[in-house]
């Protein structure tokens, strides 16, 4: 007889839950979350475990890893999938959460989640860092330009990053009062925009030592931050049958809703990585208004902006890019600036 283990993970503690082939459940129980005690909790079922599944979250990659390590079968299942079977249970529990996991795992109902390798979550990292630290300048500099209007105070609409601290020291330094509260404030700006400078530097710099971020970034448009986080999300590219399916895979295809006789498209998923469509959709944006250098893929898209306007198309090219770079990417080719035919 075949067995099954389901596991509800929470940051502390997991749920455990072991069915036979029937459905039946055989073992409950809840153990701290290390790997050491979910390994002895699992080995303590006297018969061997056909498959150990778990719902994708933040712990995901330490637990699929560890699990692997000790010798069981582990699957990785996709939160959404997941999260719809469980919806229909009259009761939310950590206890009743494994047990649906368990015969989800049973049924077979489920998409596994591809684990990324430890290199593709270091950059993951390294991007996230820099867009926190930018992020913060920014909220700051607009605090300061917000607290300067109450003053009468008017900053030019748009100051660079670089010379925001030059510019308004000085306004800042001639009044007594305005020096006393917004002094620390640009001093802590300061030490955040020179922390940004860094970790940019170290995103170009890793972005420049990877082969394939430097073919990414022979295609207009594509910069380091948009190299990097496409490969970091792809990681591995064969695990995509066809190119197309990577744009869908990051939600820059329609969804549709057929019944009967209604079919509507309707708008794109937006499902997958929100960092990855953000990245695609800001190369493509450099790609139309601001990118000197012409390509097929940018005639295409200044044709389709004349037919269906500049959004659309922004969304088109960046799923057209997606496809593009998976395909150089998996062929090991360089990007073409002629026509592509056959590629969407």
């Amino acid at each position: 007889m075949e067995y099954y283990a389901g596991l509800d993970v929470s940051l502390r503690s997991v749920a455990v839950c072991i069915i036979d082939e029937r459905g039946k459940t055989v073992l409950e129980r809840s153990v701290p979350f290390e790997i050491a005690d979910i390994e002895a909790c699992l080995r303590s079922w006297s018969h061997p475990l056909k498959q150990v599944g778990f719902e994708a979250g933040a712990m995901s990659q330490h637990l699929f890893f560890g699990l692997k390590e000790a010798g069981f079968d582990v699957v990785c299942m996709e939160a959404r999938q997941v999260n719809a079977a469980l919806s229909a249970m009259r009761n939310k529990t950590d206890r009743t959460d494994a047990r649906g996991i368990a015969q989800i795992l049973r049924s077979g109902w489920f998409s596994p989640v591809h684990m990324k390798s430890c290199e593709a979550h270091a950059i993951r990292a390294l991007l996230t860092c820099r867009k926190a630290i930018q992020r913060k300048c920014i909220d700051l500099a607009n605090e300061i330009r917000g607290l300067f209007r109450v003053f009468g105070l008017r900053l030019p609409p748009r100051v660079d990053q670089g010379s925001f601290d030059e510019r308004v020291r000085v306004i800042i330094e001639a009044d007594p009062d305005l020096s006393r509260a917004l002094l620390p404030l640009l001093d802590a700006r300061a030490v955040l925009y020179k922390t940004y400078r860094e970790l940019d530097r170290r995103v170009k710099q890793a972005a420049s030592r990877d082969e394939v971020c430097l073919r990414f970034m022979a295609i207009p448009g594509v910069g380091p931050v948009a190299a990097l986080t496409f490969r970091a999300a792809v990681d591995d590219p064969s695990r995509f049958t066809r190119s197309r399916t990577v744009a869908a895979y990051f939600g820059l295809t329609p969804k549709r809703y057929q019944s009967g006789e209604m079919d509507n498209p309707g708008r794109i998923s937006k499902a997958g990585d929100p960092e990855v469509r953000t990245a695609l959709y800001a190369a493509a944006n450099a790609m139309m208004m601001r990118a000197v250098a012409s390509s097929g893929i940018k005639s295409w898209g200044l044709r389709l902006t004349r037919r269906k306007g500049r959004r659309r198309a922004l969304v088109a090219v960046a799923r057209k890019l997606a496809v593009v770079m998976h395909r150089m990417w998996t062929d090991g080719t360089e990007f073409r600036r002629d026509p592509l035919e056959g590629v969407a």
